[in-house]
């Protein structure tokens, strides 16, 4: 246990130093505050958005580079002939990711509900979509982190997957201006899904089922793959 809290440690502070944990946390607030200006209550696009982009960055970008740079830099092969197994900074990195994305949230819902007058979404549901939307996206970057060579091509592969999945998740322009094929695609994508459900919450209602099975389905299968194709150098 006391081995635990001192990597806990460094892993903190190294993860404090990390300028993409800086960018994962002012980017999204950033546009969040730029383009909300005008927001209302009933404005229900900015807020999901901004989530949406927050959990995609952390997923997508931070999680698998910082796992590949690990393995790629031979950290991983030396912890273990250590008594910090490899598995145990895997499990401190994902929750300190995990607080980086709730940090990271929470920042947008203080800044969207109490500075610029949004809606505030119903508790449960924000939930369950929070925790649904951020397994399946990082489930993928665990897939990145697994396949990927070094930290650069890591970061590579986050940013080809990070623009086309925001895309066609209606990160970039409303899903009604898309064409209907690219639109009906998005809603299967995790990043679509996590914005609809979202959308969904913000709305007041429940989220629709479909991309809550959607986000499950990318959870699962993709950790599966990820788990079974990770290397440890």
């Amino acid at each position: 246990m006391k081995i635990l809290a001192k990597l806990t440690t460094v892993e903190t502070k190294l993860l404090v130093r990390e300028p993409g944990a800086v960018f994962s946390l002012l980017i999204p607030l950033f546009i969040l505050l730029v383009f909300g200006g005008g927001i209302t209550e009933g404005d229900t696009v900015i807020l999901p958005t901004a989530v949406t982009l927050a959990i995609g960055m952390v997923g997508l970008y931070l999680l698998p580079t910082t796992l590949a740079t690990y393995r790629e830099r031979g950290v991983l092969r030396r912890l273990s002939v250590t008594p910090v197994r490899p598995g145990s900074l895997l499990t401190v990195q994902l929750l300190l990711q995990l607080v980086l994305t709730v940090l990271a949230v929470s920042l947008l819902l203080v800044a969207g509900i109490g500075f610029l007058g949004a809606r505030a979404p119903g508790p449960l549901g924000f939930l369950t979509v929070f925790v649904l939307g951020t397994a399946a996206m990082f489930s993928v970057g665990l897939l990145i982190a697994a396949l990927a060579p070094n930290g650069r091509s890591a970061n590579g592969f986050g940013v080809l997957l990070f623009f086309p999945l925001a895309y066609l998740g209606g990160l970039m322009q409303p899903v009604e201006y898309m064409p209907d094929i690219l639109a009906t695609a998005g809603g299967y994508t995790p990043m679509g899904a996590l914005r609809q459900s979202l959308h969904d919450v913000w709305n007041g209602g429940a989220p629709a089922p479909l991309p809550l099975v959607t986000m499950a389905v990318y959870a699962a299968v993709i950790s599966l793959v990820a788990a079974r194709s990770f290397r440890w150098e």
